[in-house]
C-alpha cells in the first residue's frame, strides 16, 4: 500500500495518517473505498495494532474515514468538499435552544465536522466493548427470546452485577437498591418527575451539566446556581443558598465534573452532606464520568450510605451508546417512588438491552476495557493539553483525568464569535456560557481530549488567537504613541 520510514523522527502513526490522508485527497482511495483492517495494515507494515489505531482514530476525527463497526473502515464520500456550513446554521449568542442544538449536532455526527467539544468518545474507541457474540448469548439466555419482558426495576441478576460495581467504589448496596434506566439523562428525568413540583427550588452547579437547566425550567423549577471550584462546590455559597431558598434537591457531580473535569475532595463532600442533613434537601449525585477515573475518589453515596442521596450513573459513555443503559441507586423508600415514576413514563427498559449488558458484565471484560480507555484518554489529554497550550489556550486548573479540558481563551477574544466561526469551518466548540444556568459571559471552552488532539483544531485556534493578539498589540502601540 505504502512504505514507512523507521529512521524518520516522525512517529509511525503520524506517517500512516499522512500517507492515507494523501491517498484520499489524491483520489487514490476514492469515496466509499474500504480500508484494510487494523490488523491487516499492522501486519503489512510490521507495526503494532495500536499504531494503526491511533492513525485511524485521527482520520475518523478529521472526517476523512468512517468506522462502520464490524464492517470496517471506509473513505468518507464527500459531496460538499471545500464548502463551509451555511451561516444560517451557525450559533446565535444567547440562543435559548443552544444546549439542545449542540447535543443534536454532537450526535448527528455530520460528515467532516470535528466534534472538539463533544461529550462522547469516538466510536472506534468503543466498537469492541460489546462483541457480537454477547448479543447472541443474550438472546440465547433470555427466557423468551425477542418476546422477553423485563421487570420494571431491571433484571435481578443484572442489578446484582451493578451492585457489585458500586461496592467496588465504596457504596455498600445490594440489588434491591438498584433501578435500571435508559442512561444518565433518563435518571435525571425520573428524579425530577418523582420529587419536584413547579415552584420548587433546586441547587445546581455553575458551571454544570448544560442539558439539565432547560429540563428543570420546563417543569417550572427555580434554579439557584452554586459556583463549582476545583475541590467541589463553593461551601459559603451553598450554605447561604440553603438558608435563603430552602432547596428541595441539589444536583452535583462529584467525580470528573462536566465540563471542568474536576473531582470533589472528601472534606468538601463531608460539608455538603452536613448541610443537606441540616437543611433537609435531597442530593442527586451524578457519576456518569466516574468510569474514566483511574484512582476512584470519594462519593457522596459512599459517605452517606445512600441516606438522603440518590446516586446515578450510565454505561453509555464508557461502554455503549447503542445500549442506552444506566442505573439509579437509592434507599428502598426513595427507590419505590422512582420505580413508580418509571412505570408511569416508560413502563420498563428493554429486556434485550439488559440481557446484553448482563452478558458483558458477566464475562468480566469491563475492567480491562476501562483500563484501555483510561490509558487512551490519558494519552489524548497529554497531547491535547500540549497542542492547545501551544496555540494559546490556558489551563489554570486542568484536572487529572477524564475526557474534558476546561480551557480559558485570551482576553479580548469574543468567544461567541469564535464558536460561530469555528462551526462555519466544521469545528464544533461549546462556549463556557452554555454550561451556566445564567448564561453569563465566560471565556472558557470545553474541549473533548479524544477529538481535540487533532492538529486541525490547534492550527485553527492558533491562527485565530494570533490574529487577536496582533490586533491587541497594534492598539497598545497606538495608545503608546499618543502624546501625554
Amino acid at each position: 500500500m505504502f512504505a514507512i520510514d523507521r529512521s524518520s523522527p516522525i512517529p509511525l502513526s503520524k506517517q500512516i495518517e499522512t500517507q492515507l490522508r494523501h491517498m484520499v485527497e489524491s483520489r487514490a482511495l476514492p469515496g466509499g473505498a474500504k480500508l484494510m483492517s487494523i490488523r491487516q495494515l499492522a501486519a503489512q507494515l510490521a507495526v503494532s495494532t495500536n499504531t494503526v489505531v491511533v492513525a485511524y482514530d485521527r482520520l475518523v476525527a478529521a472526517g476523512i474515514i468512517d468506522s462502520q463497526g464490524t464492517a470496517g473502515f471506509y473513505v468518507c464520500t464527500r459531496n460538499d468538499e471545500g464548502k463551509s456550513i451555511p451561516d444560517e446554521a451557525a450559533l446565535e449568542a444567547g440562543e435559548e435552544q443552544e444546549p439542545v442544538w449542540l447535543a443534536q449536532q454532537a450526535n448527528d455526527q455530520r460528515e467532516g465536522v470535528l466534534l472538539a467539544s463533544s461529550g462522547a468518545l469516538p466510536p472506534t474507541w468503543l466498537q469492541d466493548a460489546v462483541p457480537a457474540a454477547a448479543i447472541q448469548r443474550a438472546l440465547a439466555r433470555s427466557s423468551a427470546g425477542m418476546a422477553s419482558r423485563c421487570p420494571p426495576q431491571g433484571l435481578p441478576e443484572l442489578r446484582e452485577h451493578i451492585a457489585l460495581l458500586l461496592r467496588g467504589i465504596g457504596v455498600d448496596v445490594d440489588a434491591g437498591h438498584v433501578l435500571t434506566t435508559f442512561g444518565g439523562t433518563h435518571a435525571i428525568d425520573l428524579v425530577c418527575r418523582s420529587f419536584l413540583q413547579p415552584g420548587d427550588t433546586v441547587l445546581v452547579e455553575d458551571p454544570g451539566f448544560f442539558l439539565m437547566f432547560g429540563r428543570l425550567r420546563q417543569e417550572g423549577i427555580r434554579l439557584v446556581p452554586i459556583k463549582r471550584r476545583p475541590d467541589g462546590l463553593d461551601l459559603d455559597e451553598l450554605e447561604a443558598a440553603c438558608r435563603e431558598h430552602r432547596p428541595r434537591i441539589l444536583f452535583v457531580q462529584t467525580a470528573l465534573h462536566n465540563p471542568t473535569g474536576w473531582s470533589s475532595s472528601a472534606a468538601n463532600l463531608h460539608k455538603v452532606l452536613m448541610l443537606a442533613q441540616q437543611h433537609g434537601f435531597l442530593i442527586a449525585e451524578d457519576d456518569v464520568h466516574g468510569y474514566f477515573q483511574q484512582s476512584p475518589s470519594t462519593r457522596l453515596a459512599a459517605l452517606s450510605g445512600l441516606d438522603g442521596v440518590i446516586y446515578y450513573s450510565s454505561f453509555c459513555k464508557a461502554l455503549s451508546p447503542a445500549l442506552r443503559m444506566g442505573y439509579l441507586a437509592a434507599t428502598p423508600a426513595l427507590l419505590k417512588v422512582l420505580m413508580r415514576t418509571k412505570i408511569h413514563s416508560i413502563l420498563t427498559t428493554p429486556a434485550l438491552n439488559e440481557y446484553v449488558l448482563l452478558e458483558v458484565l458477566r464475562a468480566g471484560n469491563l475492567r480491562k476495557h476501562l483500563e484501555r480507555l483510561q490509558r487512551k484518554i490519558m494519552a489524548a489529554r497529554n497531547a491535547s493539553t500540549r497542542q492547545l497550550s501551544a496555540a494559546g489556550v490556558q489551563f489554570e486548573q486542568p484536572g487529572d483525568a477524564g475526557i474534558f479540558l476546561w480551557g480559558t481563551m485570551p482576553e479580548g477574544l469574543d468567544v461567541d464569535l469564535l464558536v460561530q466561526d469555528a462551526y462555519r469551518n466544521k469545528i464544533l466548540l461549546m462556549r463556557g456560557a452554555a454550561f451556566s444556568p445564567s448564561d453569563t459571559p465566560d471565556r472558557h471552552i470545553r474541549f473533548n481530549v479524544a477529538f481535540s488532539q487533532h492538529p486541525r483544531l490547534s492550527q485553527y485556534l492558533q491562527e485565530r488567537l494570533e490574529a487577536v493578539a496582533g490586533a491587541r498589540s497594534s492598539l497598545d502601540r497606538m495608545h503608546a504613541k499618543k502624546p501625554a
